[in-house]
């Protein structure tokens, strides 16, 4: 007796959930879509919080920035759970091997003290810095408004905890394994006249009442700080025997640069749209002039502080003040009216 074996292809009655076809029709969906588009709880709130009576649980009043379709905002990456769970995973493992590798090959003991001294005061006090902005993403993620969103600032948020772990990873190797050049990172961070500004900008972000506000005048010092630490010192290590930063720092440096991808998308959604574009952009305005000049005198300091211990030929200072015009230029580019720098 002979078999035949036949394939009968059976169509799904539908080929998403229904309020994802809704918007993008009635076809197969990227496991994105089906597990962040539409997740914003909208209705049937029970009580007001406390701290905001006149609110809802989530409202999309918590801040000024508006979009008329909160959820036609995606993150470009396409990220949830399980692909960004994997990616950071393979970053991390791939920061442990170069740390491993400056580690057997000691090249920390052949790194000149003048750049030690850099990454005590300069590098290791910005883990709290980071922790600082894991907490600010954490209350953006609270309140903003749209799960796309809300997904973006949530790993956002775990991305700083994990920056400030690697940064503290490198005072432990730095440290000889042992936690000395974390505690004068600390004390850096606490009492160092150079630290101060970054700071007191960080700790006055974490009060902002607009979250969005908040989101973009971190955002402002990011830029600094990532041109200085991940660009500018970068490249001077390698010319100067420290070849142990340069290892170590470009993990950071394509974590700032993935970063970017969403943010940017943000702000374009937020200049370009249809209904409030106008008004989120005399907002943005008003936030770039009110925190960036901020941003780049705390990281300016910073930077003197970098060409006082390398030489001034370092050019630290001169990076900044590059990097600060760059970002009034595409800011510019966005629409917004910005003041040049005093």
């Amino acid at each position: 007796m002979q078999y035949e074996l036949k394939t009968q292809v059976i169509e799904p009655t539908r080929h998403t959930f229904d309020h994802i076809a809704a918007r993008y029709g009635d076809r197969p969906a990227t496991r994105y879509q089906e597990g962040t588009i539409g997740l914003q709880p909208k209705e049937n709130f029970h009580y007001r919080p406390s701290y905001a009576p006149e609110r809802e649980m989530y409202d999309v009043n918590y801040s000024a920035y508006k979009l008329a379709d909160p959820e036609g905002f995606v993150d470009p990456r396409g990220y949830y759970y399980t692909p960004y769970v994997t990616n950071r995973s393979e970053m991390h493992e791939g920061f442990g091997a170069s740390l491993e590798y400056v580690t057997k090959r000691e090249l920390f003991g052949r790194t000149p003290d003048a750049w030690k001294t850099v990454m005590t005061e300069v590098l290791i006090p910005t883990r709290h810095y980071e922790s600082g902005a894991q907490m600010l993403f954490s209350g953006a993620c609270r309140f903003c408004y749209g799960s796309a969103l809300a997904q973006c600032c949530a790993y956002e948020s775990f991305d700083r905890v994990g920056n400030a772990q690697l940064i503290s990873r490198i005072g432990i190797a730095l440290g000889d394994q042992t936690a000395t050049v974390l505690r004068e990172g600390k004390r850096a961070w606490m009492e160092a006249e150079h630290m101060q500004p970054l700071r007191k900008l960080i700790e006055e972000l974490l009060i902002e009442e607009d979250w969005a506000d908040s989101v973009t005048g971190i955002d402002y010092a990011d830029r600094l700080l990532s041109a200085l630490l991940h660009k500018h010192l970068e490249e001077v290590a390698i010319n100067n025997g420290a070849g142990a930063y340069s290892l170590l720092i470009q993990h950071l440096d394509g974590w700032y640069a993935e970063h970017r991808k969403w943010l940017d998308a943000l702000y374009k959604a937020w200049t370009s749209d249809e209904t409030h574009g106008a008004s989120n952009i005399e907002l943005f305005s008003a936030s770039a002039n009110k925190w960036l000049p901020q941003a780049e005198a705390a990281v300016r300091d910073i930077a003197a502080r970098a060409d006082e211990l390398l030489g001034a030929d370092a050019g630290c200072v001169a990076a900044v003040e590059a990097a600060a015009l760059e970002t009034r230029e595409a800011l510019s580019k966005l629409g917004l009216t910005v003041e040049e720098a005093r």
